[in-house]
């Protein structure tokens, strides 16, 4: 059964107040930086909607605070796809899938950025499967929508600031909506 618009507001506004676990912010604040941030880099809207709903698989189930220092992946980034494949395309999609991969790329491929890496995300990482070889980071690459995916993890990763102010869910919805599919 696929999601609409309403009922991911609906689970924005009944789960987003939780906290983003091992970060200074909350699941919503984490979903509106991301955005925020892609709309800065003038994201076209299928990639705005994609950043801000990437860890929407959070909030779709409960194993509790700090899964994973109980050794629990939790594989969010698959758990939305059922519930977002009627309303959005693959430019929406991909990227969700793909988002936790491309943290495993640019570990690889990126010099210095595990380092930056959060104790959190470091942790999960190992739960994820780890630091692609370079064999597994060039098939990655060449996935459809990974270049995307990677642009949504940076912003991932930026988008952990306590107290910043960005627009409200209603603007990244309205962006949603212009890309959605017709129902």
């Amino acid at each position: 059964m696929a999601l609409s618009l309403p009922d991911i507001e609906q689970l924005f506004l009944t789960r987003g107040g939780e906290q983003y676990d091992g970060e200074p912010v909350t699941q919503l604040a984490h979903a509106l930086q991301s955005a925020m941030l892609a709309e800065n880099e003038d994201a076209e809207d299928e990639l705005v909607t994609a950043a801000l709903l990437h860890d929407l698989g959070h909030m779709l189930h409960d194993f509790g605070a700090n899964p994973t220092l109980q050794g629990v992946d939790d594989l969010h980034q698959y758990r939305a796809l059922p519930f977002l494949r009627g309303l959005f395309g693959a430019a929406v999609t991909d990227p969700i899938r793909l988002h936790v991969d491309a943290k495993r790329y640019l570990c690889a491929t990126h010099p210095g950025y595990y380092d930056a890496l959060s104790t959190d995300s470091k942790r999960s990482l190992v739960l994820q499967g780890g630091i692609f070889s370079e064999d597994q980071a060039q098939t990655f690459i060449g996935q459809p929508g990974a270049i995307q995916a990677v642009r949504v993890r940076i912003w991932d990763d930026l988008a952990k600031e306590g107290g910043l102010t960005t627009p409200p869910l209603s603007h990244y919805l309205a962006r949603a909506r212009r890309c959605a599919l017709a129902q």
